[in-house]
């Protein structure tokens, strides 16, 4: 029971990062249920959580996305899911952590350098390739797509819109791909559960931050969140 509450909290504290930044949810999520249960039940549990929030902005703000780069970047996620399924069947706990990390610093670098990415076909399906492999391996599939989108130059209302369409797919994919292979236990289907009606409460508190906050100042926001994630996932992997 006391597990199932601290993972309440994560899920409160991640829903509610992720409804203003439109991306935070596993950033924050994985890594600090990570700490609580092991990484590998962490990511399920995450990916399983997640897919209340995507979905609840994905269908808000559904008039602010991006579809067609969505589409074309879930395609390129899709072929790099079996990749990061063999890398997570395969890399320790602490290993697992320690990739976690290095992808959020290495994507919070790409946003604090203000790095332009163009949005032809060719770099959005390798944006999803990687963003697949992350998924399915460590459940932070968003530091590539953040990046991406935080170089394309979009608003934060296309930025969050987009980012969510995205992520509600990759969910369910990554949810069919873990119950494929045998990886969702019962620890992380209680955790999944528990944090259906959590994400909802996250979600009017981050979007009356949201509506509050201009351009400039939501791209500090992400690169705060990104930086933090790296930091606390880094930190862990050493100690562990």
């Amino acid at each position: 029971m006391s597990t199932l509450l601290t993972a309440a909290v994560i899920i409160l504290i991640a829903s509610t990062v992720h409804a203003v930044t439109g991306f935070g949810y596993a950033l924050v999520a994985t890594p600090l249920l990570a700490l609580t249960v092991d990484p590998h039940t962490a990511v399920v549990a995450t990916t399983m959580s997640a897919l209340a929030m995507t979905i609840t902005i994905a269908v808000r703000q559904r008039h602010h996305a991006e579809w067609k780069v969505a589409m074309v970047a879930m395609a390129g996620i899709v072929l790099g899911m079996p990749l990061g399924l063999w890398v997570y069947g395969v890399t320790s706990e602490q290993v697992l952590t320690a990739l976690i990390g290095v992808g959020v610093l290495g994507c919070t670098v790409m946003v604090w350098r203000r790095v332009k990415v163009p949005g032809n076909t060719p770099v959005l399906v390798g944006v999803g390739l990687v963003s697949g492999a992350l998924s399915t391996s460590t459940g932070t599939n968003g530091p590539p797509m953040v990046a991406a989108f935080q170089g394309m130059g979009y608003d934060p209302h296309r930025f969050r819109a987009t980012l969510s369409a995205v992520f509600a797919g990759t969910s369910v994919f990554s949810l069919i791909g873990f119950a494929l292979a045998g990886k969702v236990n019962a620890q992380s289907l209680w955790i999944g559960l528990v944090g259906l009606p959590v994400v909802q409460v996250g979600w009017f508190a981050g979007n009356a931050i949201f509506s509050r906050i201009d351009a400039e100042r939501f791209r500090k926001v992400v690169l705060a969140a990104l930086l933090v994630s790296a930091v606390v996932t880094l930190s862990s992997a050493l100690n562990g």
